[in-house]
């Protein structure tokens, strides 16, 4: 008998095991190649009982070729029970069928204040409403390109156009299911959710940057079979988007408004005018978001893109979990921002920890500066404003003097002064110039040190407001550009409340797209630094 050494005893045992182990592999091989059909669809028992939720076996491939008719559909743009046309979103109606109508129409949307745009719609709405569903659920579709009717308004849309419906949530045949159709045609297809996510659809028709652009998309959540293994106090979804805007060259006009369209040039080169959350510049600054202390809240987040990143970030909390592609599956803890691509979605949970103001921003904050922007309002205090969302103090003066002074204050003031937004550190400079004589403010702005020896004003404000104002070293000329500002400030400003910014005057400021504060286009060279207003 030939002599076994410990080594070569432990290696036959390991090629025993591993000869075995390759044989079960064999077999279960076999076994799965001889399952189910394709189109077999799983019941909640049998995926149980498989013990893994991705079993291709107990998911629904498959479904009758889509249908396109001629049929004109003159009911409500979007229909069905499993659709929220709000953040807020609703509960997933039980149904294990989901029939939805999202009509395509052109239409002129408000991207921010003023500024009109030609848009293109899913279901009439930009972005299109939300989709919710289960894994298992059975999505019935039915769309009517409807671009050619004329919608409410001056007839000031693009022309009709050939468009299509791209689910990211679907297994389906794209060249069956994501065809084109033409105005007035109407197309139905059917398909199974078999995997959970925070899903984006779109158009998908050439060229689809343009039609995403234009305003094109939506998401569809699919919940896990058996639900979320968390509860939550509040959902809502928060969409981000980039809109590529230039001035409509026949120089139409919409209730007295410029119109606004589709720079290509723009959008080809990944330079946004705008970047927005739910379609709109700053539009959960406008309507905040609403919740309680220690509520735990769950977004959804879907980066539409269509070129750029999301930094997903909320100000003052830690995201508890996150799930990546917004499958549970996918988990992280702890986590500060979401790094998402265009397309990439996930889900967000976390505590609100105490009564404030929460700023939801994407932590690219040139993104931020464009609209990028929200407020999740748990009892703030009327009127207070939270610091730090990037927005601007007021619209771009069109003034190119008082502009710089715009961009001089923002730089140095904003953090203890407001135009219009209530005392912070140091004064509200809204009415200033009607509060000071401008030799007094030139002297002010250029040696604050020197004035609190002897003036008696500049004493009183330091003893109100407790910190000195630092002296910033400006010149001459920058002293004239901040006077300026505050004269355009005091002259042209409507204010409202105290929300920031405050609006201006019609024909005063530039778009909001043009707020200089952080636009990264057009490229203009950085102004010098300089320094506060009337101060602490």
């Amino acid at each position: 008998m030939p002599f076994v050494t410990g080594r070569s005893l432990r290696g036959a045992i390991f090629c025993t095991l591993l000869a075995l182990a390759l044989a079960g592999c064999d077999r279960n091989t076999a076994a799965s190649g001889a399952a189910a059909p394709a189109a077999a669809r799983a019941t909640d028992n049998g995926a149980a009982a498989s013990g893994d939720p991705y079993d291709h076996k107990h998911m629904a491939f498959g479904s009758p070729t889509a249908v396109v008719t001629s049929e004109r559909h003159t009911g409500p743009f979007a229909a069905g029970s499993a659709l929220s046309m709000e953040a807020a979103l609703k509960p997933l109606d039980p149904a294990p069928v989901k029939e939805i109508r999202l009509d395509i129409t052109h239409k002129i949307i408000e991207i921010a204040p003023g500024v009109k745009y030609s848009a293109w719609t899913f279901g009439d709405m930009v972005p299109g409403p939300v989709v919710r569903a289960k894994v298992g659920d059975r999505i019935r579709f039915v769309m009517s390109n409807r671009s050619d009717e004329a919608m409410p308004g001056p007839r000031v849309t693009t022309a009709p156009m050939m468009h299509s419906m791209d689910f990211h949530s679907a297994m389906v045949a794209p060249n069956d299911k994501y065809r084109s159709i033409a105005p007035g045609q109407t197309i139905s297809f059917e398909f199974t959710a078999n995997y959970p996510g925070v899903f984006m659809y779109h158009c998908g028709t050439p060229m689809v940057l343009e039609h995403i652009a234009s305003g094109m998309y939506g998401m569809m959540i699919v919940e896990p079979r058996g639900g979320y293994p968390t509860k939550v106090d509040r959902e809502y979804a928060v969409l981000q988007s980039e809109f590529y805007t230039k001035l409509d060259p026949e120089r139409r006009k919409v209730d007295g408004a410029p119109l606004y369209v589709l720079d290509g040039d723009r959008v080809r080169s990944k330079a946004p005018t705008y970047t927005v959350f739910n379609g709109r510049y700053n539009g959960m600054i406008d309507k905040p978001l609403p919740a309680k202390p220690l509520e735990k809240i769950r977004l959804f987040v879907l980066n539409v893109g269509p070129s750029n990143t999301s930094s997903f970030h909320v100000v003052g909390t830690i995201f508890d979990r996150v799930w990546i592609d917004g499958n549970p599956d996918n988990q992280f803890r702890g986590m500060q921002t979401v790094l998402l691509g265009s397309s990439s979605g996930a889900i967000v949970e976390f505590i609100v920890p105490e009564a404030g103001g929460y700023a939801m921003v994407d932590h690219h904050f040139a993104n931020a500066s464009q609209g990028a922007v929200g407020i999740i309002d748990a009892g703030t205090a009327p009127g207070t404003d939270p610091e730090h969302h990037n927005i601007p103090a007021t619209g771009a003066p069109t003034d190119p003097v008082a502009l710089r002074g715009k961009q001089d204050f923002e730089q140095k003031c904003l953090a203890c002064h407001t135009i219009g937004g209530g005392d912070r550190m140091g004064p509200d400079v809204l009415g200033v110039t009607q509060r000071r004589d401008e030799a007094w403010l030139a002297r002010w702005l250029k040696s604050p040190d020197q004035m609190l020896k002897s003036d008696a004003t500049a004493k009183a404000m330091l003893d109100k407001y407790k910190v000195p104002m630092p002296n910033q070293g400006l010149s001459d000329a920058e002293v004239k550009e901040y006077i300026a500002y505050f004269k355009w400030a005091d002259a042209n400003i409507r204010q409202e409340g105290k929300r920031q910014p405050q609006p201006a005057a019609e024909g005063a400021a530039l778009p909001p797209s043009q707020t200089r504060s952080a636009v990264p286009m057009p490229a203009r060279p950085a102004p010098a630094a300089s320094g506060p207003a009337e101060h602490k």
